[in-house]
């Protein structure tokens, strides 16, 4: 049931992306800027797919942070579009900024959560291997 729930979301995204491709191809002159905004709209989707996955399998405060900072990043970067594309306005110009800023954050809290994660599990490893150790030496 989730992978039918998943695909029509992935689904659904990339015919948004299709259709902003679409008309930013009539507005953007330059070709290979166009390429390069559906690089990184793929790119967001699939990180954004890939952060709601591990959320529903592991639902811990990590992969909460990291789902944050797709959406965060997505988001900011949905805002930036429509301001320079579309209609600009300075509320979208900060609300992009401060979404990426947010974005940013979280994605440092995750990397920084993570080594704490390795950092205790190999101290954990080192604390048991010392213990046979000295249990075999005894």
């Amino acid at each position: 049931m989730i992978a039918l729930y998943l695909l029509i979301v992935v689904s659904i995204n990339s015919y948004f992306i299709y259709e902003l491709y679409a008309i930013l191809k009539v507005q953007i002159t330059d070709p290979m800027e166009v390429y390069l905004f559906a690089a990184k709209s793929v790119s967001l989707i699939a990180l954004t797919f890939l952060s709601f996955v591990v959320y529903l399998n592991s639902d811990t405060r990590q992969s909460i942070i990291f789902f944050l900072m797709a959406l965060c990043l997505v988001f900011s970067d949905v805002l930036y579009y429509i301001s320079n594309y579309y209609i600009y306005n300075w509320s979208f110009v900060m609300l992009d900024r401060v979404l990426h800023v947010v974005g940013l954050f979280f994605l440092f809290n995750y990397i920084i959560g993570e080594n704490r994660i390795k950092k205790k599990q190999i101290v954990v490893e080192r604390i048991a291997s010392e213990s046979s150790l000295t249990l075999t030496r005894q």
